[in-house]
């Protein structure tokens, strides 16, 4: 539709390591989403940088994580300082970003025409 998600990266090592994306709408429009994630759990890629992207939308809530869910354990949320999240983009923290990363999820609000 009118909304898109870019997701742009550098990285060192990893080997065929198996990567999923996917975007949604809402039932009602009014929500966008966008996740980037590694099935398998942890990604053993030395993430140099990262940015994901929104258009036609404004992000309402994201979070990247070290390790994600697999079997019994829990996604490993980054810490707070390694990265930065403005209106349209979710990136890394230069100098903070401690180069791991196997999830993204963006939810974003889609702009309302006002009745």
């Amino acid at each position: 539709g009118d909304y898109s998600c870019t997701f742009t990266y550098s990285a060192q090592g990893g080997t065929n390591e198996q990567w999923q994306m996917n975007v949604g709408v809402s039932e009602d429009n009014g929500l966008f989403s966008c996740s980037v994630w590694r099935p398998q759990g942890k990604s053993y890629l030395f993430f140099t940088q990262f940015k994901a992207e929104v258009k036609g939308a404004k992000i309402e809530y994201a979070m990247a994580y070290s390790q994600a869910a697999v079997g019994a354990q829990s996604d490993i949320p980054l810490k707070q300082e390694e990265f930065e999240i403005t209106e349209t983009t979710v990136s890394h923290r230069e100098g903070k970003f401690r180069f791991e990363l196997s999830k993204l999820m963006i939810v974003a609000k889609t702009p309302r025409d006002e009745l």
